[in-house]
């Protein structure tokens, strides 16, 4: 089975990010414990820890930018992108992916939320294409390496000069976007497979999974747990992760469906859920109303949650999702434990905006006996805090 993961990321001048800061997930350290956090080589469960205002929330929303070149070519976020500190005019972005003996690197850099100043493909040290949308400078000689050689590069041009002339910002198409959309591109192909990555990229943030949703989608959920065995899922899902209960999908007068706690008198689901429960409703509804994720970034992810139902959410993930890469911001320091993590992937996040796993953090050699959370109560990390 070949699996598609991401193997580095990059990211310059961003929000509060003003020098590089790097997800190593090709960094791993040689322990034989936990190995199930591991995939395929490659970190596929990571925890990061940071003080508040040292940029978790933006470390994902950067992390999750290629997936709107993938879609849109426009970035759905608000405020500044570049660091209001540096000189520099524009970010770097560059991903490092490794899909089986494939490894293609994607670099861009953006002028500002919709505009690209140029992009490069590089697939196993060659480069596939590069263009920049200011001066024109192009190389797409060697699209053969993506099976794209086929496709009208005149087109392509023509698209971006109409562009320019009909906006005052220099608005800009996304060619990665372009050549998947415009090639006759074969099932299997590298382009068809990253773009199936980018599109099961997905980041849900703290207040995403504590507010309620709209009836709508609440109803689509409905009627997914009404098909097969999903309400028994659900339920048993719930009481996995500590909620001990019974429900029951109720048809009202009008035909609309309700959920239910089941007791003596049905009990309204959406009404009566504690914060927690909503927190776990919202993170099951994205993964059930989703294909599985190739990389999901939850930000706070136990922000609701009583500390064993964390852990048993890290665990949940570590069994269900074994080839998806999870990254997960927290403070609560009992996930900091070798039981259930290892030290090379837990993450500190710096305020100056560096990303040092805990093995790299300490010129102790940590072993799996040691206890993390002591270690990093009594200061053992804080010169990379």
């Amino acid at each position: 089975m070949v699996i598609e993961m991401l193997k580095r990321f990059e990211v310059t001048n961003y929000k509060n990010f003003k020098d590089k800061i790097v997800i190593d997930m090709g960094k791993v350290g040689g322990y034989h414990f936990n190995q199930e956090c591991i995939t395929d080589g490659k970190i596929g469960k990571m925890l990061i820890y940071g003080r508040n205002a040292t940029g978790k929330t933006n470390l994902g929303k950067a992390l999750m930018d290629i997936s709107y070149i993938g879609w849109s070519g426009v970035r759905l976020q608000a405020g500044p992108l570049l660091n209001a500190d540096s000189s520099q005019r524009d970010s770097l972005f560059k991903y490092v992916f490794q899909f089986g003996e494939d490894e293609i690197i994607y670099t861009y850099r953006r002028l500002s939320e919709n505009v690209l100043l140029d992009e490069e493909m590089v697939v196993n040290g060659r480069q596939a294409f590069y263009y920049n949308f200011e001066t024109g400078e192009s190389s797409f000689g060697n699209l053969k390496i993506l099976d794209a050689d086929t496709v009208v590069i005149d087109r392509f041009i023509a698209a971006m000069d109409n562009a320019i002339m009909e906006s005052d910002e220099k608005q800009t198409l996304p060619f990665l976007r372009w050549l998947i959309n415009n090639t006759p591109l074969q099932d299997g192909s590298l382009l068809l497979r990253l773009n199936d990555y980018m599109q099961r990229m997905s980041m849900l943030t703290v207040s995403e999974s504590g507010i309620m949703r709209s009836r709508r989608v609440n109803e689509s959920f409905y009627e997914l747990l009404a098909e097969g065995e999903n309400l028994k899922d659900f339920e048993e899902f719930l009481n996995i992760m500590g909620v001990e209960c019974r429900l029951d999908l109720k048809k009202l007068p009008d035909g609309q469906l309700e959920l239910y706690f089941v007791h003596v008198k049905p009990v309204p689901f959406m009404q009566t859920a504690s914060s927690g429960t909503q927190a776990l409703l919202r993170l099951y509804m994205r993964l059930i109303m989703r294909r599985e994720a190739s990389l999901l970034y939850i930000d706070e992810f136990d922000a609701f949650y009583h500390y064993e139902m964390s852990e048993k959410v890290v665990q949940f993930f570590k069994k269900k999702y074994p080839n998806s890469q999870i990254i997960m911001t927290t403070h609560n320091t009992n996930l900091m434990s070798n039981s259930l993590m290892r030290p090379d992937c837990l993450f500190i996040l710096s305020g100056q905006g560096y990303l040092t796993a805990l093995c790299d953090a300490t010129p102790r050699e940590l072993r799996e006996g040691h206890n993390l959370e002591k270690l990093y109560i009594s200061g053992e990390f804080e010169d990379y805090e």
